[in-house]
């Protein structure tokens, strides 16, 4: 790329791009109605102090209306304050050319701020290279939309846990966490949303997290924080395929039902104890604000689209082995990928942190994870 003049010209452009923070407004107050008037003062406490946040990697938006329909309906998720979205198109075919993070919030009346990570120079992956059209912007990144107002709105990049101009699906970039502050009624916090690398070591991601923190340790003032996202917790060294091929035998060798149940949903106990230990070094928790043991990203080997996307880096061989070693457990395998990480909160009282499970059966098939919802109170 150094060496290309084509590079060279437009180096300066794009290098704008990717460091920009999209940020608009399309909430509205909302004025009480009759029936809210007659709410006791103790129940509008409660509402006012408590926080409601929503973290989801929502797989580039491709299914925008049930995506948007779920967010607007599920008793959970339509009551968020916030919202930490995980991979967002904008001007992708894939996603017919949306400003997903625009449309999202213009659809759900809320403010918004959309940080690019990567411009990408395919259709995508897998099957998204399939797409009919061609991409408008080809931008690919992470958001934060809510309800109240929002400030001070940037992103951190990260450090790529692999070249990304290698395979199919080449892009130029890296990882963002966008961070904003936050006003809500009973006070100001800072959100995060945080997608660590997929094709990465243990190691990489931990140190990717620890940028994150040291770079929230100097922000001025100190405020709460709710970090959230995709932290990507497989366990496995994914940044090559031998790697993930070596690291399968092996827990196979430990056990195909020992791994699923104590490792899959529990990656904090060992595979991934480094960026989970770094949390709580820095004087974050993370404990009490998730569903503990529950999967977030369910792998069945009769999926079409996760088998196209392993195909383009993982050798035809290995689907037979690893359908070999599911086949005591119906072929599918749950994984803890999504989480929530918070300084300075605490769960509300009455409400435990919870994964959401079967929007497909109301909205159909959405994304390729499931979103978690925490509500939590700032502490004084």
């Amino acid at each position: 790329m150094l060496k290309s003049d084509l590079y060279a010209r437009l180096r300066t452009e794009i290098e704008r791009v990717l460091n920009a923070v999209v940020q608009e407004e399309f909430a509205t107050p909302c004025e009480a109605s009759d029936s809210d008037a007659q709410e006791s003062d103790a129940q509008e406490a409660v509402v006012a102090k408590s926080i409601r946040a929503t973290a989801w990697n929502i797989e580039r938006g491709k299914q925008f209306g049930g995506i948007s329909r779920a967010l607007a309906e599920e008793p959970s998720m339509s009551r968020s304050d916030v919202l930490l979205l995980t991979e967002l198109d904008y001007g992708m075919a894939r996603t017919d050319n949306r400003h997903v993070a625009r449309d999202l919030a213009r659809a759900l009346g809320m403010n918004y701020v959309f940080a690019p990570c990567y411009l990408a120079l395919t259709k995508g992956s897998g099957v998204e290279n399939r797409v009919e059209g061609e991409n408008t912007h080809a931008l690919h990144g992470n958001a934060i939309l809510s309800r109240h107002a929002l400030a001070n709105a940037h992103a951190v990049a990260l450090p790529n846990g692999k070249d990304k101009m290698r395979g199919k699906e080449k892009r130029l970039g890296s990882q963002r966490a966008v961070v904003v502050e936050v006003s809500h009624p009973s006070g100001k916090f800072r959100a995060v949303s945080l997608h660590l690398d997929a094709h990465s070591t243990q190691r990489h991601r931990a140190r990717q997290m620890q940028l994150v923190l040291e770079h929230l340790e100097s922000l001025k003032p100190r405020l709460p924080v709710i970090i959230g996202g995709d932290w990507n917790t497989s366990t496995y060294n994914s940044s090559r395929a031998v790697y993930s091929i070596a690291g399968y035998f092996r827990r196979v060798a430990m056990g195909v039902r020992n791994v699923i149940v104590k490792h899959y949903p529990h990656p904090d106990r060992w595979f991934e104890r480094h960026l989970f230990r770094e949390i709580e070094r820095r004087g974050f928790s993370y404990r009490e604000l998730n569903e503990t043991g529950a999967g977030t990203l369910h792998y069945d080997i009769k999926d079409l689209a996760a088998y196209e996307n392993m195909r383009e880096w993982v050798p035809r061989w290995c689907f037979w082995f690893i359908e070999w070693a599911l086949r005591q457990n119906g072929g599918r395998c749950s994984l803890k990928l999504d989480w929530f990480a918070g300084q300075g909160i605490t769960p509300t009282g009455g409400s435990s942190p919870k994964v959401i499970t079967d929007l497909s059966k109301t909205y159909g098939p959405l994304s390729d994870h499931d979103p978690v919802f925490l509500e939590f109170n700032i502490r004084r």
